[in-house]
């Protein structure tokens, strides 16, 4: 009785440390389990957060450049002599003349349509003067922007048409002699293509006005639905202006909750990562969603490898302990047979040594699984990424996807003909082209992620570089000689880079069609430095230059020298060196031709 209690003492021992290692195990996995699904939500949230932000500042670039570039329009028509013409009087024949040009104008900028008012409210003529729901004879009197505009100078309104019915943001701004107002003219802009462009990502974008009312969504079933709840003065002053037509705004159907947006769809639950950015409407703001299920799978994938690890770990914790466990029992067995059964002792000790060489074989595998467990989850935490908005390439890249096609091809046929030297010469020609192509999508992305115009310290040469990678390939079509003189490395400007480009390329472009025909044709940029704080760069061509009656008023809206021309893209180009505090001007060209010289400040 004594022995079996001395037995029962030595086997509790071991007995506890197991069920306690189990214990233990038990609490380790479940605040692993915890803890990883922590980890996941907040992994997933946070590379939602990234992705969802990345694109709201791509969303929001693309938006005011589209913005920045309808704005200019009514502030050159105001200075165009038949919009004052006709509202001073009434002469059909530059009524007709005006239509043809504001039409001509709204198909060129992709304008939903141009037209100029009364004072009264009146239109007079419009872009869409041809058809049948044309704005000429309508009186808008009762919207908002036109009396904001005539008495403010300038007013924008987003809201749905009232002949045509289509959504816009129209932009509004007074035409004046002297003090005296004499209308407004006024720009509708039609959002369809950027709202399918951003339709066809993942995700969801749309813009509210400073009331949180949806106006430009990729989803329709949002448009003029509600983020918040509107005041009944509000839904009383759309209602009397007709901003919204007959539309009741409903709430929409979207739970804000921080960064976090939740929507109840038919049979789920739909959870989004929400980014905003202020855009350039009035009170407005880009939110766009990022569904946050593919981040949360990957996420998810990698926490259970972290518990299956987990397990793995205690298992074999758990495991060595029994096996330890059953090896004590085994040597308690033959201390008490030693003395009467030493062959029955040796078997036993032989099954023991065979099953530590199998607890050895069990524990390296173990092992390898846990090793291999580790790399999966290493490899899911590097594939977490959702992936990045690519920018669309530019016509150019057809020509050398087209070469590398045609000097692949030929370099076959000489393989064929046992010429390898010139088969290995046109994939040198490859490989330089492939590298091409590289440099072309890589400039062009930068600019599409541009966000809002920053004014800093651009260096001269690279905005050249630029300018001319983009066009380099009319300039060889067209066989011009391009010279560039100067300095060029090292020399910083104020400006914006996409905007200085937007010049020089606009430059380049006049120069170009002036040389087209032209035998010999030649175009030269040249860079100098002039003081400590200006730099002058010009851009001349040996073309027939431009009309001497034309040199005083080339810089006018509508004033051009080519029959086929609208006259407005020296007069942007001039505005746009002038918000970066230079000048643009007209001056003799060294090459007999046409000159224009840049004067801007350094940085």
């Amino acid at each position: 009785m004594r022995s079996l209690k001395l037995t029962a003492r030595r086997l509790s021992g071991p007995h506890r440390r197991i069920v306690t290692a189990a214990v233990v195990g038990i609490v380790l996995i479940a605040a692993l389990s915890f803890g990883a699904k922590r980890w996941a939500d907040g992994y997933a949230a946070a590379v939602s957060d990234v992705t969802a932000a990345q694109v709201a500042r791509i969303h929001a670039g693309l938006l005011a450049s589209e913005l920045r570039t309808f704005r200019l329009l009514p502030l050159v028509l105001i200075e165009y002599p038949d919009v004052h013409a006709v509202l001073e009087g009434d002469d059909p024949e530059v009524t007709a003349r005006l239509n043809g040009k504001l039409e001509l104008l709204a198909a060129r900028t992709n304008a939903a349509v141009i037209y100029v008012m009364r004072p009264d409210g009146r239109t007079i003529a419009a872009s869409n003067w041809r058809r049948q729901d044309s704005f000429v004879g309508h009186d808008y009197g009762f919207r908002p922007y036109f009396g904001d505009a005539l008495h403010a100078g300038s007013a924008e309104l987003f809201a749905l048409g009232s002949s045509s019915g289509r959504p816009g943001l129209f932009i509004a701004r007074r035409i004046s002699s002297g003090r005296r107002p004499l209308g407004v003219i006024v720009v509708k802009v039609a959002f369809d293509r950027l709202e399918a462009a951003w339709a066809r990502q993942a995700g969801a974008t749309f813009v509210t006005d400073r009331d949180g009312v949806v106006i430009i969504t990729s989803r329709p079933e949002w448009r003029f639905h509600a983020v918040r709840p509107l005041s009944p003065e509000k839904v009383a002053a759309a209602a009397r202006s007709r901003q919204f037509g007959r539309l009741p705004i409903r709430p929409i159907d979207l739970a804000f909750d921080g960064a976090s947006v939740h929507q109840s769809a038919a049979s789920e639950q739909l959870s989004y990562r929400a980014a905003s950015i202020p855009v350039p409407l009035a009170g407005g703001e880009l939110r766009f969603l990022q569904p946050l299920a593919p981040a949360a799978a990957s996420a998810n994938a990698s926490a259970r490898l972290a518990i299956l690890a987990g397990v793995i770990v205690v298992g074999g914790v758990i495991a060595v302990m029994l096996r330890s466990r059953e090896k004590v029992l085994f040597q308690v067995a033959a201390r008490r047979t030693l003395e009467s059964e030493v062959t029955l002792r040796t078997a036993e000790l032989t099954e023991v040594n065979r099953r530590l060489i199998e607890e050895s074989r069990e524990r390296e595998q173990a092992d390898r699984s846990l090793r291999s467990a580790r790399e999966e989850l290493a490899q899911a935490n590097r594939l977490g990424s959702i992936g990045q908005i690519t920018a669309g390439v530019a016509h150019e890249i057809n020509q050398p996807v087209a070469a590398i096609r045609t000097f692949a091809e030929n370099a076959g046929q000489f393989l064929d003909r046992g010429s390898p030297e010139r088969a290995r010469a046109n994939l040198d020609l490859i490989v330089d082209l492939t590298a091409r192509i590289g440099t072309i999508t890589a400039e062009l992305r930068a600019f599409a992620r541009r966000g809002a115009p920053m004014i800093g310290a651009i260096e001269v040469g690279a905005a050249i570089d630029g300018a001319l990678l983009l066009m380099g390939d009319r300039i060889r079509s067209q066989g011009v000689t391009l010279d560039r003189s100067g300095r060029e490395t090292g020399v910083r400007v104020v400006a914006d880079r996409v905007g200085l480009e937007q010049v020089l390329i606009n430059l380049i472009q006049n120069g170009l069609e002036a040389l087209d025909d032209r035998p010999e044709p030649r175009l030269r940029i040249s860079v100098e430095l002039e003081g400590e704080d200006r730099m002058i760069l010009e851009v001349v061509d040996n073309g027939p230059g431009v009309p001497p009656e034309l040199e005083d008023q080339i810089f006018t809206p509508f004033v051009t020298g080519r029959p086929d021309g609208l006259g407005l893209g020296l007069g942007i180009a001039r505005d746009i060196a002038r918000e970066f505090g230079g000048e643009l001007l007209i001056v003799r060209s060294a090459l007999g031709g046409a000159g224009f010289q840049l004067n801007l400040r350094r940085a």
